[in-house]
């Protein structure tokens, strides 16, 4: 939000200097983020953390000034000369702005222009450079006639980048006086959080700082001077759903006329980041920003058209099946039947809270305005928005729960504004629907609450004159404070959430600054482990120690990008997934229920860049549960590679690629970190994964995950280079239950091991889990560890037969083995090996 310095005078006297007040705003949870000045010198923001910019206008060089008279170049047809008053000298000023033209040659003007002048070596923005380009005005001669100064446009005093026509300001400002006592200001861009609507407008920033500095707030006078006819037979309302639309209120004005605003009116628009467009559009504008009610101007000649001249009827209503709406921005929108409407009896006149429509806009040619004010179901709001892809500032109020009571007062300032600068009478009354008011919780707190929650001792009294401050209503019973709710404000809750929010202001008002650190009085409660988190994070740094790079992909997906895993015309049927209801993007509209598919779409997109890559991910999967209405979540790893070995360096000789093995070995490097010993790779199929290149993980009984290289015609879904591409996806919930809690550590040995090599001839089908099964059992625990190194297949050892050779370590914690210890060991293995897998061990030569 821009909050303009000089508007929020109007309504709080602020004697505080620009920095400090920005602190002040900051301090009461309103963040500064920068300030732009208008005219005012650049001060020190000090530490605060803010930044300060914009054009410093010189009180000698910058001045208002009065155009009496504007004559033709006598050389040029597009430069004309002005006779010009600067409050000292008569001048003949130079200028190209098309905006003077109408008066040229019309000799002494009957009204005199009164202009922002900047005088000879004046420092500002070069108009005819893009950006912002800081010049000094010199005396040169164009076209034959001397120049040295300029009649200025916004763009060269940093106001906007206009640059069209010069400002011609209010024929009341006093020529003479210096350009930055006249107009001079300051913008905050203010932060506002999305429970502070109340302080999206400039009024209920000043009541903040008001409430802070002690002093009165100056609330304007929303008494309206009707002074026509008695609006109740004109228009009538009927609103459908309450929950909705809880308050609607109109006016009438009758016999405007749409002419441009005020210059200090375009002024303060511009300002605060509004374009400027006609007296009757800048008025809802000005009042949405000043007051914070977005506010809607109807073309009643319109509604009386269309109502075919019988009195119009309003009707707020949701949208129809097929309905269809043109928006003020010339857009044909088919309406969700969620969709809050403005309705009369003929259809759709605008979308609520949201934008109008184009048929019943506000236009030069308007005499008579309905004005219109209302209260709109926030969540509602959001929904239309995301729907509809359309957002607008009053959308960001509207989504955000403006009070029901702002309505009417949006109104009547609104009318009063538009009257005085477009004419017109206001008729008499409002008509106001309001079917279920409003109630503002009371909120109970104790002195010791505060003291509980802020640490800082306040009583009854104290308390209640601090909210006080901010219109909540408050009664004190001897140590409670029953504070009410102000009028204006959405986000205070109920019960224990009232209580926090209302000690909050309290805290707020009486200044974060001023509370002074103390000490827990409470005993801290003891420390618990998260289990959940703890597995992640040993996973995080098990891979990530192992080369992995860990990536956060979207849970949100969609059903194709999931069938990608699967051969083309293999395709299972499309499973149910858990739907977004208002789903920002087509690729975005189910909760995944497969972690690989994520991972897999990421190294898609990072692979061509990189000669590797390894990644990995942790998170849940979305799985619908019937008779749940939350879904189940189980948690996943994924992990997906492709690419190099290692990477390319001068002493490797040949090129390596990632290879089922490597993957086989990060899952086994983790199994192991988490001190998982009886667990089994088992060649399985899968649809995802080749044939041949695909394996089960279980541990004992429990699957808990594939893995494998992707099938070829699933690559073929995907944009891969030639390299394989290597994926797994584990239970992780399952993985972390099967996973030891407690575990066992050993010292290293002190005395050394033995190692010996056994070679034997087995069947095809045999696979080297089973063989290492057979050898640990029977080993004990003087055998410490078995590793395959050798598989060969020839004629020398028959047809259907492999040679598969083990290297066996034996250690004793407690003394160096002999030969005859190990010789016992080798006799039992070779025993059990040939009684239950039927193997031939091959004697040494």
């Amino acid at each position: 939000m821009e909050l303009v310095y000089s508007w929020l005078k109007e309504y709080v006297d602020v004697d505080l200097p620009i920095v400090d007040l920005a602190h002040a705003l900051t301090m009461l949870g309103m963040e500064v983020e920068n300030v732009r000045l208008l005219g005012y010198p650049k001060p020190d923001g000090g530490n605060t953390g803010i930044s300060f910019h914009g054009l410093e206008w010189d009180p000698e060089k910058f001045v208002v000034a009065r155009v009496d008279e504007v004559m033709a170049h006598p050389n040029a047809d597009r430069l004309v000369l002005c006779r010009l008053f600067d409050g000292k000298d008569e001048l003949s000023v130079l200028t190209g702005a098309p905006n003077l033209y109408p008066y040229k040659g019309k000799g002494p003007l009957a009204q005199p222009l009164k202009v922002a002048y900047a005088r000879e070596a004046a420092k500002l923005y070069d108009g005819h450079k893009s950006g912002q380009e800081l010049t000094t005005l010199k005396r040169l001669k164009i076209r034959g006639v001397e120049s040295f100064s300029m009649i200025c446009s916004e763009k060269e005093l940093g106001i906007s980048e206009e640059h069209e026509g010069v400002i011609i300001l209010d024929s009341t400002a006093p020529e003479g006086t210096p350009l930055v006592e006249y107009m001079g200001d300051a913008v905050f861009e203010i932060a506002i959080l999305p429970n502070m609507v109340h302080c999206a407008n400039v009024i209920g920033v000043a009541r903040e700082v008001a409430a802070y500095l002690k002093k009165p707030l100056k609330f304007p006078d929303t008494t309206l001077l009707s002074k026509g006819p008695s609006i109740t037979d004109k228009i009538s309302i009927k609103i459908i759903n309450a929950d909705l639309n809880p308050r609607f209120v109109v006016g009438l004005l009758q016999g405007v006329k749409a002419q441009p605003s005020p210059y200090w009116v375009q002024y303060r628009l511009q300002l605060a980041g509004m374009r400027p467009i006609n007296s009757i559009v800048d008025a809802t504008n000005y009042v949405m920003l000043e007051a914070g009610e977005p506010l809607h101007a109807f073309d009643y000649d319109v509604l009386l058209k269309r109502a075919g001249g019988e009195t119009p009827k309003i009707i707020t209503r949701t949208a129809r099946k097929g309905e269809k709406l043109t928006t003020l921005d010339d857009v044909e929108r088919e309406l969700d039947d969620f969709t809050e409407l403005v309705c009369d009896s003929a259809g759709a006149l605008s979308i609520a809270g949201v934008m109008g429509g184009l048929e019943s806009e506000v236009t030069d040619q308007t005499t008579n305005v309905l004005l219109e004010g209302a209260s709109w179901n926030f969540i509602n709001i959001r929904k239309t928005v995301a729907s509809q892809r359309l957002n607008s500032e009053a959308s960001y109020r509207f989504s955000r729960n403006v009070h029901p009571a702002l309505a009417e007062t949006g109104v009547r300032i609104g009318l009063q504004r538009m009257a005085a600068w477009s004419g017109g009478t206001i008729a008499e009354g409002l008509v106001d629907e309001y079917p279920t008011p409003r109630v503002d919780p009371i909120i109970v707190i104790s002195e010791s609450d505060v003291e509980r929650i802020l640490g800082i001792q306040l009583k009854a009294k104290e308390i209640a004159v601090l909210l006080e401050r901010l219109d909540f209503v408050c009664t004190i019973e001897n140590d409670l404070v029953n504070a009410q709710s102000p009028a204006y404000r959405t986000d205070i809750g109920k019960d224990v959430i009232g209580k926090a929010d209302v000690i909050e202001e309290v805290a707020r008002l009486f200044g974060f600054e001023n509370i002074p650190p103390t000490r827990l009085q409470a005993e801290l409660p003891p420390q618990r482990g998260n289990r959940s988190e703890e597995r992640d994070r040993l996973i995080q740094d098990t891979l990530a120690n192992l080369g992995l790079q860990e990536v956060i992909s979207y849970r949100l997906t969609s059903p194709e990008s999931e069938l990608r895993l699967y051969p083309a015309g293999s395709e299972p049927e499309v499973p149910q997934y858990v739907e977004i209801q208002n789903p920002i993007a087509v690729e975005k509209r189910v909760l995944r229920r497969s972690l690989i598919a994520s991972v897999v779409e990421a190294l898609e997109r990072n692979i061509r860049h990189q000669e590797r890559l390894l990644l990995f991910e942790i998170g849940p999967v979305f799985l619908p549960n019937k008779d749940e209405l939350l879904p189940d979540e189980p948690a996943r790893l994924a992990i997906a590679l492709s690419g190099l070995r290692h990477p390319n360096t001068w002493d490797q000789k040949g090129i390596q690629l990632l290879d089922f093995f490597d993957l086989k070995g990060i899952l086994e490097a983790l199994l192991d970190a988490l001190h998982i010993k009886e667990y089994v790779f088992t060649a399985d199929t899968h649809p995802s994964f080749h044939p041949g290149k695909c394996a089960l993980l279980s541990i004992g009984e429990d699957q808990i995950g594939w893995m494998g290289e992707l099938h070829p015609k699933v690559k073929e879904n995907y944009s891969f280079l030639e390299a394989p591409v290597l994926a797994a996806e584990i239970d992780l919930d399952m993985l972390f239950t099967l996973s030891p809690k407690d575990f066992v550590t050993t010292p290293l040995a002190a005395y050394p091991p033995v190692i010996e090599d056994l070679a034997m001839i087995v069947p095809e089908g045999t696979t080297s889990a089973e063989i290492e099964k057979v050898i640990l059992s029977t080993g004990g625990i003087l055998l410490k560890q078995v590793n395959l190194f050798d598989i060969f297949r020839g004629e020398q050892i028959g047809a259907g037969n492999k040679s598969m050779a083990y290297r066996l370590t034996y250690q004793a914690p407690n003394r160096t083995l002999t030969d005859n210890d190990v010789g016992k060991l080798r006799i039992r293995i070779i025993n059990q090996l040939e009684k239950e897998l039927g193997v031939i061990v091959r004697k040494a030569d």
